[in-house]
């Protein structure tokens, strides 16, 4: 069976050599074929994991009138089987963090994901556009974070507007696909489909199944203030749970250097998701986060320094299924969502290069120091995540003769800080770890 899959989402390589293939005279079919090979080996004795998937997507877009464009497109995730992800850590009972994701976390045993991830339709103007469907969208904190087979997808309405010197959206989602997973969920039943971690008893969060949201309101200015001064403001109003406001201020100093500031500011919404304390998903009233970022630019690279502080009011919360946390000192495969008088500095270093005469490299160096609350306290440390530094290699491969085939390679190392408890849940996955991955995407 897993040979049939293969075959169904190889098909398309074999049968396209351009960019995108024409169907008809007002349609276009294009996609993704993407095989991912991911590995983490943890501290001493506790397990090792490694996945492979392959799989990827087809789009189909089809203008049907002038201005009114409609497209669909269907993604897909198969298990090829290289280790049983079922089979947990002898000494923790905990399974895989990252490999599960390439899969559906919901069901380990379903070896093959296929979801309608886009469907939608599309009416664009001069400088307006209208979406209502499921389809993708990239904002601080709801988007793809494409480090895994599916992304994260929505459904709703989204408009956009644009301008020379402005660009504004507004959106409202009532059902969100979190990637690593083969459906769509209604807005409370998405959050508790990934690791919940403790509530503020130090117990194990209850939130999964019992957050009551019916829809979520994106909005966001981008202005031009001068030609060196601009302006980066999101709104995002979760239904009965939260709101968040995200200012980002970048000013250019120079050609070369420029300097940027966020600040994230949450607050509750109803009750948080759950009348029931025990069940709630935001149980605090406010968090706050403050960055600094500043970043040098010339022909032989751009490197960046960047500084983020949550304050010890609350936990700056959201929810892992819906994204990454696009804040200064993200790095890949870990985040500061959960915990609050936390701190992360992170230096980034990123080149472009010729290897050889055909195949030209960018390269992605970041190391970060990141301080986080004590442990065993779940009120600022929900995940009971220990202080650590943090090292990632990103490679991307440009391969002048296969210009439709683009690998990479990540390599981390997560390295714990400081007097850890002799525990090994605050090791395993999380620290004194090394990662890899090696995808290689087709696009048509």
């Amino acid at each position: 069976m897993r040979l049939l899959y293969l075959f169904i989402i190889c098909l398309p390589i074999f049968s396209m050599a351009q960019d995108t293939v024409v169907v008809k005279k007002k349609g276009t079919l294009s996609g993704q074929w993407r095989t991912y090979y991911m590995m983490t080996s943890n501290k001493e004795a506790l397990k090792d994991f490694n996945a492979l998937a392959t799989g990827g997507k087809l789009k189909y877009q089809y203008q049907l009138l002038e201005n009114l464009e409609i497209g669909a497109a269907l993604y897909n995730a198969t298990n090829l089987g290289l280790q049983d992800l079922t089979i947990p850590d002898a000494t923790t009972g905990r399974i895989s963090r990252y490999e599960e994701g390439l899969f559906d976390r919901i069901d380990l045993e379903n070896d093959a994901i296929f979801l309608l991830g886009e469907f939608y339709a599309k009416y664009n103007l001069k400088r307006h556009s209208f979406t209502l469907g499921r389809m993708k969208i990239n904002t601080p904190l709801i988007n793809p974070e494409d480090g895994r087979m599916i992304p994260t997808l929505v459904q709703g309405f989204w408009y956009q507007f644009n301008a020379e010197e402005a660009k504004f959206q507004l959106g409202v989602l009532n059902e969100i696909a979190p990637r690593s997973t083969g459906e769509f969920y209604g807005i409370g039943e998405s959050i508790g489909t990934y690791p919940v971690g403790k509530n503020k008893n130090g117990d194990a969060s209850q939130y999964t199944n019992s957050t009551s949201s019916d829809y979520v309101i994106m909005a966001n200015a981008n202005l031009e203030i001068t030609e060196d001064l601009k302006l980066n403001i999101w709104n995002q109003f979760v239904d009965n749970i939260y709101n968040s406001f995200y200012i980002k201020p970048s000013y250019k100093l120079s050609e070369s250097v420029q300097i940027e500031g966020e600040w994230l500011h949450q607050n509750k919404v109803g009750n948080g998701g759950n009348s029931i304390d025990s069940l709630r998903y935001f149980n605090q009233n406010t968090a706050d986060v403050l960055g600094l970022k500043i970043a040098y630019k010339n022909k032989a690279g751009a490197v960046s320094l960047a500084y983020n502080g949550i304050l010890p009011n609350g936990q700056f919360l959201s929810p892992r299924e819906w994204g990454r946390e696009d804040l200064f000192s993200f790095q890949k495969r870990e985040r500061s969502e959960g915990s609050a008088d936390n701190h992360a500095l992170v230096l980034n270093y990123k080149t472009d290069f010729s290897a050889a005469k055909d195949l030209n490299l960018t390269s992605i160096l970041s190391i970060g120091k990141h301080w986080k609350p004590d442990v065993t306290n779940a009120i600022l440390n929900k995940y009971a995540m220990p202080d650590y530094t943090h090292v990632n290699l990103d490679i991307f491969f440009n391969i002048k003769k296969l210009k439709h085939l683009k690998p990479e390679l990540l390599l981390t190392s997560k390295i714990g800080n400081g007097d850890i408890p002799d525990n090994p849940n605050l090791y395993f996955n999380k620290v004194d770890m090394f990662h890899l991955d090696l995808i290689f995407n087709y696009n048509f």
